[in-house]
């Protein structure tokens, strides 16, 4: 394991990790961990998840007076995550354009684990360090969701998963994820098109009347998928409609949903004929529930601390996508989102300063070395 987080990072992002596909990444942070002295559980989730590697959950022991200080990243990145082939230019490494870099969230494991590291060859006093490494985070959370939250001991815990190195993310939205199947009536849409129902139409009017985008300043909306029809000269009689809804406030999302199922409620029954009728399933799940830490609680107080220490400029906000501090804050622990440099992610344009890194890794050290006084 490498000294210097940049070179670190880079040979993690070498290991494809695409989501339900993280077994060589996740036996290669394994092997790390237990290099570092922690010792590393990891779970079955995959089975339930149909993936090839669970979530490693570690502990590094230290000061038996103090609880532990929790660090949570993901090992999964988004597609196209294969071969990927890094760039180094002018201070920043970026993907070749043909795959994500990876960034995200390889540069969150690749400062922890060279913060942990720093922290353990200084020989310096220090508390004990739990990690959580999870999978399956870039499609729905699935890896936080499936641990068990009752094996964590920490006090509260940082989850680096965020952009800039000094922003602190302290709250997010709850998502509500919806999913309409609205049904026509099949017809021959050259011959006898008046017999038919065009579900495609039935869902145009619904969507035309949905509130969508951004609501309020903590609440959005979106449908972002449409399937339907099989032929230019069927009157298509189904279509599939999947979305969603976000708010850091329970009522307005409670709203914002009711809304959208009323909008293809009133669609449906406008497309009632003698020869038959349009009908819609509804299927709406929550995701993950919303969280907001003011800042003078102490995960957040020590956070401002640690990053002045290191001479880095703090911003703190309310962010608007879910991680998988949604969903440990939901279990009762305290967790708030940090910065590690990553930019443009999700697209194959993503790159990250490499002084970014390091940067990341002197602010991990500095949250243990503050958090153990």
């Amino acid at each position: 394991m490498s000294n210097d987080v940049v070179n670190y990072f880079l040979e993690l992002i070498a290991i494809d990790s695409e989501s339900k596909d993280e077994r060589a990444m996740a036996d290669r942070v394994k092997a790390d961990l237990e290099a570092l002295g922690a010792t590393v559980e990891e779970d079955s989730i995959h089975l339930k998840t149909g993936g090839n590697a669970g979530n490693l959950h570690a502990l590094i022991p230290g000061r038996i007076d103090k609880q532990p200080i929790l660090f949570c990243a993901h090992l999964d990145t988004v597609k196209p995550g294969k071969g990927i082939k890094p760039r180094r230019e002018n201070g920043r490494i970026r993907s070749d354009g043909s795959t994500v870099l990876g960034g995200d969230d390889k540069s969150g494991v690749a400062e922890i684990m060279i913060g942990i590291k720093s922290v353990l060859e200084s020989g310096v006093d220090h508390a004990p360090i739990e990690v959580l490494f999870t999978v399956s985070e870039e499609i729905g959370l699935l890896g936080a969701k499936h641990f068990d939250k009752s094996k964590l001991r920490s006090a509260f815990g940082y989850a680096m998963d965020a952009h800039r190195v000094g922003d602190l993310v302290l709250g997010a939205p709850a998502q509500n994820s919806i999913r309409i199947t609205i049904q026509g009536k099949e017809a021959h849409a050259g011959v006898e098109p008046e017999n038919g129902i065009n579900a495609i139409r039935v869902a145009s009017e619904a969507i035309a009347a949905m509130p969508l985008g951004r609501i309020d300043y903590e609440t959005t909306c979106n449908m972002g998928i449409i399937r339907g029809g099989t032929a230019t000269n069927i009157v298509p009689n189904k279509v599939d409609i999947s979305g969603e809804a976000r708010s850091h406030n329970k009522a307005k999302l409670e709203q914002v949903c009711a809304d959208i199922r009323r909008a293809v409620d009133s669609a449906v029954k406008r497309h009632d004929y003698p020869f038959g009728a349009a009908a819609y399933t509804w299927d709406m799940n929550t995701e993950y529930n919303s969280f907001f830490i003011p800042d003078t609680e102490p995960v957040v107080q020590l956070a401002i601390s640690a990053l002045n220490s290191v001479g880095l400029e703090v911003k703190t906000s309310i962010g608007g996508g879910g991680s998988d501090a949604n969903i440990i804050n939901a279990a009762g622990l305290p967790m708030i989102i940090c910065g590690t440099g990553m930019n443009k992610v999700h697209t194959v344009d993503e790159d990250i300063e490499e002084e970014e890194l390091r940067r990341g890794a002197k602010f991990v050290a500095a949250l243990i070395t503050h958090y153990s006084r």
